[in-house]
């Protein structure tokens, strides 16, 4: 039987994210998102309506969050659903749906006079390290498409 789990959210956090990480060196955090969606009814009314979502990251992409968002801040995330079930204190069996982050973008922050700069993957949240003694790459200059051209150039 074929399936697929897939979640595609973008929506503001509800609160900081919470990083721990675990006795065997993985980083966990959970963070909390709410979505909203925009709609007239068939009288005419505009209405908003929230989902709230859990979401739980692990590893490099927890740190990343943990580190760079707060409450409040946008981001775009892939994940897939999760159906945890446990027993309460008292006895009771509990049940909740969550999505586990697979990938992200960080997004511009809404309050930012220049709007935060766009998107931007998380693998793009830093520059990869450059030792001093590499030369910097070189681009090659596009070819001229007329000859003539190449003459005119004042420089």
């Amino acid at each position: 039987m074929a399936s697929f789990n897939k979640v595609i959210l973008m929506g503001n956090l509800t609160r900081d994210p919470e990083h721990r990480v675990t006795p065997g060196g993985l980083s966990i955090c959970k963070l909390g998102l709410a979505v909203n969606r925009r709609f007239t009814k068939q009288d005419g009314t505009k209405t908003e309506e929230t989902t709230f979502v859990d979401i739980d990251s692990f590893g490099k992409q927890a740190e990343l969050i943990s580190q760079y968002l707060k409450r409040g801040d946008p981001i775009f995330l892939e994940g897939r659903l999760r159906f945890d079930t446990w027993e309460s204190n008292t006895g009771e069996k509990r049940s909740k749906l969550n999505v586990v982050l697979e990938n992200f973008q960080f997004m511009g922050r809404g309050g930012d006079a220049e709007g935060g700069g766009g998107p931007r993957r998380y693998e793009e949240s830093a520059p990869p390290p450059r030792s001093a003694s590499a030369p910097a790459p070189q681009r090659e200059a596009p070819a001229a498409q007329n000859d003539e051209l190449e003459d005119d150039v004042p420089f």
